[in-house]
């Protein structure tokens, strides 16, 4: 069991070391230095942008369609003769494409 391991611990440092390798990092397989220091006094931190406002703005006042049109004031009621009389005529019209 100790062999297997030992053999398993040395697998995976070559696998990583092969992976290392294929990803182009080969200056860090053959000298092992994972941390490169190269100009420390000109080191600036990227800067952050602001985030957006979590929830946009409302508009002032919401635009009307141009085809509505307002209700007339002078609307009459419907009685049962002009409904009857519809009635009458849908039923004449299904009548005669039937």
């Amino acid at each position: 069991m100790l062999e297997i391991g030992i053999f398993s611990v040395i697998l995976l440092a070559a696998g990583y070391w092969v992976t290392l390798f294929v990803m182009g990092r080969r200056g860090d397989v053959i000298h092992g230095k994972f941390v490169h220091v190269d100009e420390e006094g000109e080191f600036a931190p990227a800067a952050m942008p602001a985030p957006p406002p979590p929830f946009p703005k409302r508009p002032g006042k919401a635009a009307q369609p141009d085809k509505v049109q307002p209700a007339k004031a002078e609307a009459r009621p419907v009685n049962s003769d002009a409904l009857q009389s519809l009635l009458a005529a849908i039923q004449q019209d299904l009548k005669t494409i039937a």
